[in-house]
């Protein structure tokens, strides 16, 4: 059974970091796409980056540059380094998955199978 827990969240001032978990269960990184999404308010939920495990990464454009996705293969962990935070970075952040079936992951929410609760980012000016 594919389970994902997001960890990490908290408040940050602008400008400052936070590091996101994703511990993940019932599956092989390497044979799956993560990915992290996020959802402010009023707002539909958005990609922010996703990894297939084997050293490919996409980004969001509003966050290249700033943020950090990465695989911990032999933990079952996947991670989202945030630096240089914005108060537009503020939302829920989701972990998601889903078999990886063609050689590039999708980066569409919709395509995701496997959610997790999410973890509430908040940041202060």
């Amino acid at each position: 059974q594919v389970q994902l827990a997001e960890s990490g969240g908290g408040s940050v001032q602008a400008g400052g970091s936070l590091r996101l978990s994703c511990t993940t269960s019932g599956y092989t990184l390497r044979n799956y796409c993560t990915g992290w999404f996020r959802q402010a308010p009023g707002k539909e939920r958005e990609v922010v980056a996703v990894t297939d495990a084997l050293g490919n990464m996409n980004y969001a454009d509003a966050v290249k540059g700033r943020f950090a996705i990465s695989a911990d293969n032999d933990n079952n962990r996947v991670y989202l380094q945030m630096n240089s935070v914005k108060p537009e970075d503020a939302a829920m952040y989701y972990c998601a998955a889903v078999p990886r079936y063609l050689i590039l992951c999708p980066t569409g929410p919709h395509a995701f199978a496997y959610w997790g609760k999410g973890t509430q980012v908040t940041v202060s000016s």
